[in-house]
């Protein structure tokens, strides 16, 4: 009942789950190579390049919201199952109605999250950033993304009342 949710093997992952790996570690790649770039270019010859700071945050940003999206459906969020491990035993029934608070819970907290994002989006659509010049809205936009994919399947988990993964080898992570 409690199993956790295997993820599947490199060959076997859905289409969407490898293109939003290589899309972060494209990430990854562009952000270390402009850093690294961007250092040897300020301490050997005393120059850099200016975007290079605007471009790795906002890649970090977009790697970090898409990460969290990916790794919701297997289960690879904080899990506080120390709070729920005794109902395991001597509640079903109570750790059945405390699964679907906490998925309720999460459902709630990303429409809080994608609500403020929203906000913070239409706000950064009239200016843009001071190097390169992209749309603010790029910096808040993965936010809103992520919390409305998370909320679906928080909210899809509600409704199924799917259980709590309790496989993690650390009660808190």
């Amino acid at each position: 009942m409690n199993t956790p949710v295997p993820v599947p093997a490199p060959a076997m992952r859905p289409r969407w789950l490898r293109v939003a790996e290589a899309m972060m570690a494209a990430a990854l790649g562009v952000m270390a190579a402009a850093v690294f770039l961007n250092v040897v270019l300020r301490y050997v010859f005393g120059t850099g390049i200016a975007a290079s700071e605007e471009l790795s945050r906002l890649l970090f940003v977009w790697m970090v919201f898409l990460g969290a999206a990916v790794a919701y459906p297997f289960g690879e969020h904080m899990a506080f199952t120390a709070l729920l491990r005794p109902l395991q035993r001597r509640s079903p029934a109570l750790l059945s109605v405390a699964t679907r608070l906490i998925h309720a819970l999460v459902t709630f907290g990303c429409g809080l999250v994608a609500w403020g994002s929203w906000q913070q989006v239409v706000v950064g659509l009239d200016s843009t950033s001071v190097v390169m010049g992209y749309p603010m809205a790029l910096l808040p936009l993965p936010a809103l993304l992520a919390s409305v994919a998370i909320g679906v399947m928080s909210a899809i988990n509600t409704v199924r009342n799917r259980p709590i993964d309790f496989g993690h080898d650390a009660d808190i992570e």
